[in-house]
Protein backbone atom coordinates (compact mmCIF):
# COMPACT_ATOMS: atom_id res chain seq x y z
CA UNK A 1 0.00 0.00 0.00
CA UNK A 2 1.40 3.75 -0.81
CA UNK A 3 1.39 6.15 1.59
CA UNK A 4 -1.72 8.72 1.20
CA UNK A 5 -3.84 11.43 2.74
CA UNK A 6 -5.65 9.12 5.75
CA UNK A 7 -3.21 6.58 5.84
CA UNK A 8 -1.34 5.36 9.11
CA UNK A 9 2.31 4.86 8.58
CA UNK A 10 4.50 3.71 10.80
CA UNK A 11 8.71 4.23 10.56
CA UNK A 12 11.39 3.43 12.41
CA UNK A 13 13.44 6.88 12.81
CA UNK A 14 16.82 8.55 14.22
CA UNK A 15 17.17 11.95 14.16
CA UNK A 16 20.59 13.11 14.28
CA UNK A 17 22.04 17.16 14.59
CA UNK A 18 24.71 18.77 12.09
CA UNK A 19 27.73 16.76 13.51
CA UNK A 20 25.89 13.49 13.15
CA UNK A 21 25.37 12.83 16.89
CA UNK A 22 22.47 10.91 17.28
CA UNK A 23 19.61 13.78 19.50
CA UNK A 24 16.64 10.63 19.65
CA UNK A 25 16.20 7.09 18.23
CA UNK A 26 13.04 4.47 18.11
CA UNK A 27 13.43 1.33 19.86
CA UNK A 28 10.06 0.00 18.09
CA UNK A 29 8.11 1.59 15.07
CA UNK A 30 5.75 5.11 16.15
CA UNK A 31 2.83 5.63 14.15
CA UNK A 32 1.44 9.15 12.34
CA UNK A 33 -1.72 9.84 10.50
CA UNK A 34 -0.62 10.91 6.93
CA UNK A 35 -2.17 13.60 4.82
CA UNK A 36 -1.55 17.50 6.43
CA UNK A 37 -2.63 16.46 10.67
CA UNK A 38 0.55 17.35 12.30
CA UNK A 39 2.15 13.85 13.44
CA UNK A 40 5.61 14.26 12.19
CA UNK A 41 7.42 17.19 10.16
CA UNK A 42 6.06 18.18 7.15
CA UNK A 43 9.20 17.82 5.38
CA UNK A 44 9.59 14.14 6.01
CA UNK A 45 5.61 14.07 5.22
CA UNK A 46 6.18 15.48 1.94
CA UNK A 47 9.50 12.82 1.30
CA UNK A 48 7.19 9.93 2.14
CA UNK A 49 4.67 10.48 0.80
CA UNK A 50 3.28 7.61 -2.28
CA UNK A 51 6.44 5.63 -0.76
CA UNK A 52 5.37 1.83 0.52
CA UNK A 53 6.75 -0.56 3.36
CA UNK A 54 10.58 -0.73 3.19
CA UNK A 55 10.88 2.44 1.51
CA UNK A 56 14.42 4.77 3.42
CA UNK A 57 15.22 8.24 3.40
CA UNK A 58 17.32 11.00 4.96
CA UNK A 59 16.24 14.70 5.26
CA UNK A 60 17.85 17.48 6.15
CA UNK A 61 15.85 20.27 7.74
CA UNK A 62 16.95 23.89 8.92
CA UNK A 63 15.56 24.84 11.90
CA UNK A 64 12.68 26.86 10.38
CA UNK A 65 11.38 23.61 9.15
CA UNK A 66 12.20 21.44 12.55
CA UNK A 67 11.72 23.55 16.29
CA UNK A 68 12.10 26.79 15.08
CA UNK A 69 15.51 29.37 15.75
CA UNK A 70 16.25 30.03 19.66
CA UNK A 71 14.93 32.66 21.23
CA UNK A 72 16.76 34.04 23.38
CA UNK A 73 13.94 35.94 24.69
CA UNK A 74 12.18 33.01 26.00
CA UNK A 75 15.30 32.38 28.78
CA UNK A 76 13.90 34.44 31.78
CA UNK A 77 15.74 34.74 35.61
CA UNK A 78 12.82 34.02 37.89
CA UNK A 79 12.47 34.24 41.40
CA UNK A 80 13.53 31.53 43.54
CA UNK A 81 10.36 31.45 45.64
CA UNK A 82 8.03 31.14 42.58
CA UNK A 83 9.11 27.13 42.09
CA UNK A 84 8.70 24.11 44.46
CA UNK A 85 11.68 23.59 47.30
CA UNK A 86 12.22 20.49 45.54
CA UNK A 87 13.55 22.18 42.24
CA UNK A 88 15.92 20.90 40.12
CA UNK A 89 17.60 21.29 36.95
CA UNK A 90 16.21 19.57 34.05
CA UNK A 91 12.28 20.31 35.38
CA UNK A 92 10.02 21.34 33.39
CA UNK A 93 7.08 23.74 34.09
CA UNK A 94 4.38 25.32 32.13
CA UNK A 95 4.17 28.94 31.45
CA UNK A 96 3.00 31.36 28.88
CA UNK A 97 3.13 35.71 28.41
CA UNK A 98 0.33 37.60 29.98
CA UNK A 99 -2.75 37.94 28.10
CA UNK A 100 -1.88 34.69 25.53
CA UNK A 101 -3.37 31.88 25.29
CA UNK A 102 0.15 30.49 24.15
CA UNK A 103 1.47 27.69 26.97
CA UNK A 104 5.13 27.01 26.46
CA UNK A 105 7.38 24.21 28.29
CA UNK A 106 10.05 26.00 30.66
CA UNK A 107 12.82 24.24 31.24
CA UNK A 108 14.79 24.65 34.52
CA UNK A 109 19.03 24.99 33.35
CA UNK A 110 20.59 27.03 36.47
CA UNK A 111 19.56 27.24 40.19
CA UNK A 112 21.26 30.04 42.31
CA UNK A 113 20.57 30.98 46.15
CA UNK A 114 17.30 33.10 44.91
CA UNK A 115 17.25 32.87 40.72
CA UNK A 116 16.27 30.34 39.19
CA UNK A 117 16.68 30.44 35.05
CA UNK A 118 14.44 28.62 32.73
CA UNK A 119 14.40 28.55 28.91
CA UNK A 120 11.09 27.79 26.77
CA UNK A 121 12.66 27.15 23.84
CA UNK A 122 12.61 23.01 22.58
CA UNK A 123 15.85 21.95 23.39
CA UNK A 124 16.56 21.12 19.73
CA UNK A 125 15.47 24.53 18.84
CA UNK A 126 18.43 26.48 16.61
CA UNK A 127 19.53 23.33 15.28
CA UNK A 128 19.44 22.23 11.60
CA UNK A 129 18.74 18.36 12.05
CA UNK A 130 18.82 14.72 9.75
CA UNK A 131 15.67 12.42 9.97
CA UNK A 132 16.82 8.86 8.94
CA UNK A 133 13.39 6.52 8.66
CA UNK A 134 12.53 3.43 7.48
CA UNK A 135 8.83 2.99 6.62
CA UNK A 136 7.90 -0.51 8.74
CA UNK A 137 3.73 -0.51 7.46
CA UNK A 138 1.68 1.25 5.92
CA UNK A 139 -2.24 0.52 6.53
CA UNK A 140 -5.72 2.73 5.73
CA UNK A 141 -6.73 4.87 8.85
CA UNK A 142 -10.02 3.74 10.99
CA UNK A 143 -12.68 6.36 10.62
CA UNK A 144 -12.07 7.05 14.47
CA UNK A 145 -8.38 7.66 14.04
CA UNK A 146 -9.72 10.62 11.01
CA UNK A 147 -12.59 12.05 13.42
CA UNK A 148 -9.77 12.65 16.14
CA UNK A 149 -6.94 13.91 13.48
CA UNK A 150 -4.83 11.04 15.33
CA UNK A 151 -3.58 7.34 15.51
CA UNK A 152 -5.35 4.89 18.25
CA UNK A 153 -4.12 1.92 19.56
CA UNK A 154 -0.29 0.02 19.25
CA UNK A 155 2.32 3.21 19.00
CA UNK A 156 -0.47 5.83 18.98
CA UNK A 157 -2.46 7.29 20.65
CA UNK A 158 -4.70 6.03 23.97
CA UNK A 159 -7.75 7.27 25.23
Amino acid sequence: MRIEKDTVVSLTYELLDSTGEVMEKTDSPITYLHGGYDGIFPMVEEELHSKEAGYSCSVYMEPENTFGEYDSQLVRVEPRDAFPDNIVVGMQFEGGEEDSDDVLIFTVTDIADDKVVVDGNHPLAGKALRFDCTVVSVRPATAEELSHGHVHGDHGHEH
